[in-house]
């Protein structure tokens, strides 16, 4: 453990072997910070009402401010909690807000994801592993990322939107609704353009399987029926997997409705 003399720690927080903390960086609160893990200089981490979580090996830049208090006119100082695993870099200047109690307390980022400069992650979102968020991206509080998600620079995303796994957000996209499993979207407002078969197939999909995914996007873009009535053709018409399973049960619990639009005459096969 190696902490410069010009930060300040609170005694409530444990640090572990082999921590590094640079010059004027401030650390609140409770919690404990996990080994391996490389604070560059002035990094602010937790609030006085927070406890931070923080696994191993992960690196905070300079000028990030993690575990801040929620940007929330509601919150009075709960002991709320920002709970961050493994291997995840935080780049200059990303926020990350402490959560509020109206839900079950906890801001949570997974494991091996890269939060680039700006970025800011609100109260109560979730964010799950391998995740990549480009500069400027903003995610308001409760939104949910699921794991492998890449997020291009300078998009927005309204509160309680959710992203579905594997998917990839064109730069300079606004999110209002529910972006479904395995698909590229872009706009303003943001909608299903493709499926993401060049990201499927780096993460290990194969062909079969990446094409199966496919056609389920096809059918709940481009099918002519109610989202209830596209389902049941994926259903029949797709060979049934995890994914596919995956894919339904996201758009069934969808409750801000998914981001396609009606009109829409062609999902790109690339």
């Amino acid at each position: 453990m190696k902490i410069h003399p010009t930060s300040v720690v609170s005694p409530d927080v444990e640090i572990g072997p082999d921590v590094e903390i640079g010059p004027y960086c401030l650390i609140q609160g409770k919690g404990k910070i996990g080994k391996g893990t490389f604070i560059e200089g002035h990094v602010t981490l937790g609030y006085k009402s927070g406890i931070i979580q923080i696994g191993e090996n992960n690196h905070f830049s300079p000028g990030c401010v993690i575990g801040g208090p929620p940007q929330d006119v509601s919150f009075k100082n709960e002991e709320t909690s920002l709970i961050i695993g493994n291997n995840n870099t935080f780049r200059e200047f990303s926020t990350v807000n402490l959560a509020t109690s109206k839900a079950d307390k906890k801001t949570e980022v997974g494991n091996n994801c890269y939060i680039m400069a700006y970025a800011h992650l609100g109260h109560d979102c979730k964010i799950g592993n391998n995740v990549v968020i480009a500069n400027n991206s903003q995610l308001g509080g409760h939104c949910e990322v699921e794991d492998n998600v890449v997020i291009s620079a300078m998009c927005g995303f309204s509160q309680f939107t959710r992203v579905g796994r594997g998917s990839f957000i064109a730069g300079g996209s606004v999110v209002n609704k529910d972006i479904p499993p395995f698909v590229r979207a872009e706009g303003h407002w943001a909608i299903v353009r493709a499926t993401n078969k060049i990201g499927l197939i780096r993460r290990g999909f194969g062909r079969d399987e990446a094409n199966n995914v496919h056609k389920a996007v096809r059918i709940l873009v481009m099918g002519t029926g109610t989202v209830d009535e596209n389902i049941e053709r994926i259903r029949t018409e797709c060979k049934d997997s995890e994914n596919i399973e995956h894919f339904i049960h996201f758009v069934k619990s969808s409750k801000r409705g998914i981001a396609i639009a009606r009109n829409q005459k062609e999902v790109s096969d690339e």
